[in-house]
């Protein structure tokens, strides 16, 4: 059954990117320990062969990467990364970006981007009619938060890396008043990372 999920790697204390995440740098200082994982193993993933990991992580990494119907991310995270130039790392995976102001244009590739200027509820919405059957994947601190406060998130795939940031950008800063309960699913442990998922009680 389809659903909204949290698909994002973090420290401990709860960062999805160092301090000064830029163009030049998207993950920011020291961000790329939070991605390590997926370049610690000599396998590599059936989904995308640029990332080599071990096999209990590939199979975390593939197995929510063939479930994904659809993405949702911030016009912030599109413009650091340039739109990954016109192909998202899923390939052909639709992207949907929330934004205020529509780019003029956008770089072509293999990505299909569809750009929403009417809030989280419209994105979702479209994000889910698109991915049909399969998950519409979050992976964004602002899109998260907003999901979050709104009701719309299902579930929560946390790949939590060995290191404590102190400093960056953090995942759970604006979530609203109300007390989320979480219901654990799976524990793993990879290489440097553990691989949590959770259930949202509604």
């Amino acid at each position: 059954m389809s659903q909204v999920v949290l698909n994002i790697s973090m420290s401990l204390d709860g960062f999805i990117a160092g301090s000064n995440d830029s163009q030049q740098s998207p993950l920011g200082d020291d961000g790329d320990i939070l991605h390590a994982w997926m370049f610690s193993g000599d396998k590599t993933s059936e989904v995308n062969p640029f990332f080599k990991l071990s096999q209990i992580d590939r199979n975390v990494f593939d197995l929510a990467a063939k479930k994904t119907g659809a993405m949702i991310v911030g016009r912030r995270t599109y413009d650091i990364v340039k739109g990954w130039g016109g192909s998202h790392p899923l390939k052909k995976v639709p992207v949907f970006v929330l934004t205020n102001k529509i780019p003029k244009e956008y770089p072509k590739g293999s990505t299909p981007f569809t750009f929403i200027t009417e809030g989280i509820e419209q994105a979702v919405e479209q994000a889910k009619r698109s991915a049909g059957t399969k998950d519409v994947s979050i992976g964004t601190a602002s899109i998260a938060q907003q999901c979050i406060q709104t009701g719309l998130l299902e579930a929560m795939d946390l790949h939590i890396a060995p290191v404590l940031l102190g400093k960056g950008v953090r995942l759970f800063d604006e979530i609203g008043q109300v007390t989320v309960r979480l219901k654990s699913t799976q524990v793993l442990e990879g290489t440097g990372v553990v691989h949590v998922k959770y259930d949202i009680m509604k």
